[in-house]
């Protein structure tokens, strides 16, 4: 795992969770990272440079983008389980980090994640375009 380490999987969820994903294989924990990541990039990317948001360790990561990933995470994991123990759980907090992913998405929400900035640092990443052109003067 990359981004998230398994210290951060227990703010959102209980030890019964946590202990089928120590049986699980890291391999599988990997790929939930990842599938989560990529996915929560594609609410973000337009606007954040969520790649160097992802690239922070330790106590530089946003900790809300810390646990939506795990959230985000642990629903793809509970698919392999049988009868799909504990889905529910799943389901509603997936439901609530993908709201406030568009929320984001949206401009309702601004997370502490670095904006996307061109060569100059100016923010290319705003939604609204502001500013007008020089006062035209009609005096004859």
């Amino acid at each position: 795992m990359e981004f998230l380490v398994k210290e951060d999987f227990k703010a959102v969820c209980d030890n019964q969770t946590l202990e089928v994903i120590g049986q699980s294989d890291d391999d599988n924990l990997a790929r939930a990272e990842q599938y989560a990541m990529e996915e929560i990039s594609s609410y973000l990317r337009s606007r954040y440079n969520i790649s160097s948001a992802f690239a922070k360790r330790g106590a530089e990561r946003n900790q809300h983008l810390v646990m939506i990933t795990c959230d985000v995470a642990l629903y793809h994991l509970v698919a392999w389980l049988p009868k799909r123990i504990g889905f529910e759980i799943r389901e509603t907090r997936y439901k609530s980090a993908i709201a406030w992913l568009k929320d984001v998405q949206a401009g309702k929400a601004t997370p502490d994640i670095p904006v996307n900035t061109d060569e100059s640092g100016e923010d290319v990443g705003t939604p609204i375009a502001y500013g007008g052109w020089p006062k035209n003067v009609y005096d004859y």
